[in-house]
């Protein structure tokens, strides 16, 4: 079984915190492999020297369903702290906030996404630590879609938002506690920064090889099934297409009342999309998009994930159903994560021109040519961060 940075920091590993007073950063499902929430061995451990928590969005206990959906500053009822919202009044750590502490832990659950706001989150936190001189350690766990693979282009800067701060490619193929490493180092954030790894943990494990339990860390990451196909499937946010919020299957069951199942797979057929079955059904949403409406779309089902192309898959399917349906297919209009003017879906694809490409038909593995430069320079870049 994998041993986590959690697990380890525990169990006496990590930095001499003698003396510190701490913020732990996580939500619900950070826990130990006995599922009980950090905090309450922490708190076990570090007595009254856990003096703050802090949350990312969604919320502590991941309760808030949707995106823009904020969470209040709150006392817990266990431990009796306070929980600053990271995704409230505030997306970045304040100064009062950090007052408290002297190191901050962070011990998220990322699924391996550029736009999965949990890192950006992360990110906050390094830059205002490394502005208001506090220590940050980052407690790590796996990418539960491995390490081995990067796939999509890199975000460009007229692109940044809360969904992709930093040029990454879609699937990064890091753990946070490297992601960290690597945009301290790139970005020149300066961060006080320490990394407590994993121990058993190979590149090549998804989630399911590492003997943890999976708990969502969002309301709609509810298997590692959904992360698996979320690295493509999440571009159906910035449409008027269900993404399957509503559904026991957000982000594998997708589609809209309009479409025609035999229509969008002839569109998809000359593009080769390994790994994948694409299931016809029809379901009908209890919330979101389309709720109440029966919807004909389909059910992702991954079959190979070491051969499964999630980015690629989705391209072909969004770029099947804007030309297919120009008079009934529409792009969702701002507010996006708290972006107010820029289109969702090019903030979740990194860089309008392929947005503007997937429009004129150009076929998506001629696209996916145009970026394979930089995205192995981003790979070898990658590389001295790697901590397995």
């Amino acid at each position: 079984m994998v041993l986590t940075g959690l697990a380890r920091v525990l169990a006496g590993a990590g930095p001499d915190l003698a003396g510190m007073r701490i913020g732990y950063l996580s939500n619900q499902a950070s826990t130990t492999a006995g599922l009980i929430q950090g905090r309450i061995p922490l708190q076990k451990k570090f007595g009254s020297r856990l003096t703050a928590l802090f949350s990312p969005q969604h919320g502590f206990f991941a309760e808030k369903q949707d995106n823009m959906i904020e969470s209040a500053d709150s006392i817990d009822p266990v431990t009796a702290l306070p929980i600053y919202s990271l995704y409230g009044n505030h997306r970045r750590p304040t100064a009062a906030m950090l007052a408290g502490i002297d190191v901050l832990l962070i011990d998220l659950i990322d699924v391996g996404t550029r736009v999965y706001t949990f890192i950006h989150t992360m990110a906050y936190c390094l830059e205002a630590a490394a502005e208001y001189g506090k220590k940050v350690v980052v407690l790590d766990r796996p990418n539960p879609i491995g390490g081995e693979r990067v796939e999509g282009n890199l975000l460009r800067p007229d692109c940044r938002s809360f969904v992709g701060l930093y040029p990454l490619p879609m699937r990064h193929g890091l753990t946070i506690g490297e992601l960290a490493g690597y945009c301290d180092h790139h970005l020149g954030l300066g961060a006080d920064l320490e990394i407590v790894t994993m121990e058993g943990w190979q590149r090549w494990m998804l989630f399911a090889d590492c003997g943890l339990p999976w708990i969502p860390p969002s309301p709609n990451m509810p298997t590692t099934a959904t992360a698996l196909v979320y690295p493509g499937q999440v571009l159906w946010e910035g449409t008027n297409v269900s993404e399957g919020r509503g559904t026991t299957l957000p982000f594998e069951m997708f589609g809209a009342p309009w479409w025609e199942h035999e229509a969008i797979l002839a569109h998809i057929a000359a593009t080769p999309l390994p790994g994948c079955l694409l299931r016809p059904l029809v379901f009908e949403p209890t919330s979101g998009k389309w709720a109440g409406e029966r919807c004909q779309g389909f059910h992702l089902h991954v079959t190979d994930p070491g051969e499964f192309l999630p980015y690629r898959t989705t391209l072909a399917l969004l770029q099947a159903v804007l030309l297919l349906y120009p008079e009934r297919f529409r792009y969702k209009e701002p507010p996006y994560e708290y972006e107010y003017h820029r289109l969702p879906m090019d903030l979740l694809l990194g860089d309008s021109a392929l947005r503007r490409g997937l429009e004129k038909g150009e076929p998506v593995c001629h696209l996916e040519r145009g970026w394979q430069r930089e995205l192995a320079a981003f790979d070898e870049a990658r590389r001295p961060f790697l901590l397995y």
